[in-house]
């Protein structure tokens, strides 16, 4: 499933990221790898999500979290 398919407050791993390369990087250098555990803290109405990877909390959007799936 993918993480904008999860529920706030609920912690998941990093199945994969297909995202473009740019995009991937990105997340890579921010600590989001396969294996990586993410929680979602809070999701804003059909748009941008905050996220906590390794102790950091940041905001992605739609698009970015549509390509990260993960597993319970």
């Amino acid at each position: 499933m993918s993480l904008a398919d999860g529920t706030v407050g609920s912690s998941y791993t990093v199945k994969n990221i297909c995202l473009d390369e740019a995009a991937k990087r990105r997340l890579e250098v921010l600590g989001m790898v396969q294996g990586t555990s993410v929680q979602i803290l809070t999701r804003k109405r059909g748009s941008a999500m905050v996220i906590k990877v390794r102790g950091t909390r940041f905001a992605i959007g739609k698009e970015f979290a549509m390509g990260i799936n993960v597993e319970a």
